[in-house]
């Protein structure tokens, strides 16, 4: 059953709609956490939540929320934050300004064990910069969300989460200290150098980005010189806020191109390896494409057609060296918007029209769908049964980028984004 074709605009419109509703229905009103993803008993990601605090200007602004509901949102959240504990118990909420990955959707505290993570608490925080730049009015209301968003981003202690070295840690737990991973090559990270060099209180050495972008790998794949990174969401998540669009730093300087450039060729090459198909996957075509870290039908090896298949769970899918499994996910496809919109709104018509995978889903499109997988719950295959936070806020964001640059415009005024970008090295464009 197919339904009736909607102009682009009239589709935009729809899926902004209903995967808006995620940040509005999968919620604690008392506290502004958002669930990580619709399984029951699940908690709260820091990221859905920042992602969250980004999407309610735009919803203001589609009409899809007033703004005093997104402000007393957005306020409840921030006071959340400002008055959860830090220290190093294993139960608290934080520790020098960041926040554990996961954090019990009641309660507020650490979920799981989980691990404090330098990125997630990045995307909250950047979150919390985009509502304090929206919310600009002269009201007690958004003073308060301007005052607290700032105060929290101040507490965070960057030169900490170094441990010492040149680049960044990725994680931390009161009961092992630092974990041994460095947030170096090319990847989501970029977001948290820029906030963590734009500190006005604990900032990184301009040397950790230098350092940074001394691991990156360029590399050539379908006819296209890029730096390299796998997974698709690698190249979306950091432009979620920034426009890259003809700035540079040394890196890019050298290579002639911009990260936005960058990106527009990894969407391409993400398409390229569709069309060639090299694992001969189910359903893989110029309109089908899209390969990221994302849920799965795994983890199962399996005989399918007389090949044996391999099967993940949730894993860091890539292309073109992998791994993959069938697995595509149509959020990160439409996260590419900006970049590609010749590519990616004629997958956005076969996933609605051809594949039906957004009809009868309270959010849209669920994260993940394998049509090579052969127990198929779906009639184009297997479809994963959640729909995460983390998915949806790139999706409803970089097509409001593509559609007004909303989230672009308002960092571009954030000067903690702005003295960031120029500690990196980074000039051109709109920091003329």
């Amino acid at each position: 059953m197919s339904c009736k074709k909607l102009t682009t605009k009239a589709e935009l419109e729809a899926l902004q709609e209903v995967t808006f509703n995620y940040f509005l229905h999968e919620a604690n009103p008392a506290n502004g956490l958002v669930i990580d993803k619709t399984a029951l008993n699940w908690p709260s990601s820091i990221a859905a939540t920042g992602l969250a605090l980004a999407t309610y200007p735009v919803g203001v602004e589609r009409g899809f929320m007033s703004r005093q509901v997104a402000a007393e949102r957005t306020l409840t959240t921030l006071r959340f934050f400002w008055n959860s504990p830090q220290g190093t118990e294993p139960d608290a909420t934080g520790y020098k300004g960041f926040y554990y990955h996961f954090l019990d959707m009641q309660t507020g505290r650490r979920a799981w064990q989980c691990e404090l993570s330098t990125v997630d608490s990045t995307f909250l925080l950047a979150g919390m910069l985009a509502a304090s730049q929206y919310f600009d009015a002269n009201t007690a209301f958004e003073q308060e969300i301007r005052t607290l968003a700032d105060n929290l981003y101040r507490r965070v202690d960057w030169q900490w989460a170094q441990n010492q070295g040149a680049m960044v840690t990725q994680a931390w737990t009161p009961e092992s200290g630092f974990q041994s991973f460095r947030w170096q090559g090319y990847n989501e990270a970029m977001l948290l150098y820029v906030l963590g060099l734009g500190s006005p209180t604990y900032p990184l050495p301009e040397s950790s980005y230098v350092a940074w972008t001394a691991t990156y790998e360029w590399k050539s794949h379908y006819g296209y010189d890029y730096l390299y990174s796998g997974p698709l969401f690698t190249h979306q998540l950091s432009h979620v806020w920034i426009d890259f669009r003809k700035i540079q730093d040394v890196f890019m300087r050298d290579k002639g191109i911009d990260y936005f450039e960058n990106s527009r060729r990894a969407t391409y090459i993400q398409q390229q390896y569709a069309i060639i198909n090299p694992l001969n996957f189910v359903g893989y075509d110029a309109c089908c494409w899209g390969i990221t870290a994302s849920d799965g039908p795994g983890p199962d090896t399996m005989i399918v057609n007389g090949i044996e298949r391999e099967f993940f769970d949730y894993v860091a899918r890539g292309v073109p060296i992998g791994p993959d499994d069938g697995t595509i996910a149509p959020w990160t496809t439409m996260a590419s918007l900006p970049f590609a919109p010749e590519l990616v709104l004629p997958a956005l018509d076969h996933y609605i029209y051809k594949l039906n995978l957004k009809e009868g889903h309270r959010y849209g499109f669920r994260s993940t769908f394998n049509q090579s997988h052969p127990e198929k719950n779906h009639p184009c295959g297997w479809v994963s049964p959640w729909h995460f936070g983390l998915n949806i806020g790139p999706l409803m964001l970089m097509t409001e980028n593509y559609r007004t640059g909303l989230l672009w415009e308002l960092m571009r005024g954030c000067p903690y984004i702005v003295n960031g970008l120029r500690r990196a090295g980074f000039s051109g464009g709109w920091m003329r």
